[in-house]
């Protein structure tokens, strides 16, 4: 039998639920890794793709911190909700102190 090749969504959520409880990463970051560089938004589509496949979706922000896939999840600020419930502090929807806590694949696996 033939190994199944994982689509570019798939290895998306792979990377994903390697990112660290109570750290971020960014959709460029992950398709940086993936080799894919100009293709942060395909990330941000696999993101908004994920629900119920065990990915934490909540810890991929936009490049400069922004939760702006906070649309994607159930009730009114869940996505900061789970962020802050990591000990994350988010104001007015931005990541404060995004340098400390960023994740880049590329560097960390």
């Amino acid at each position: 039998m033939k190994p199944k090749t994982l689509n570019f969504f798939d290895k998306v959520y792979e990377v994903a639920r390697l990112i660290p409880f109570g750290r971020v990463t960014s959709y460029g970051a992950i398709a940086n890794y993936l080799g894919a560089k100009r293709s942060a938004r395909m990330v941000g589509y696999a993101m908004n793709g994920s629900g119920g496949k065990d990915v934490p979706a909540h810890r991929v922000v936009n490049r400069k911190g922004l939760l702006t896939g906070k649309h994607h999840f159930d009730g009114t600020n869940l996505m900061q909700q789970l962020l802050e419930s990591e000990g994350i502090r988010v104001v007015n929807n931005q990541i404060q102190d995004l340098d400390a806590i960023f994740w880049d694949p590329a560097k960390e696996l």
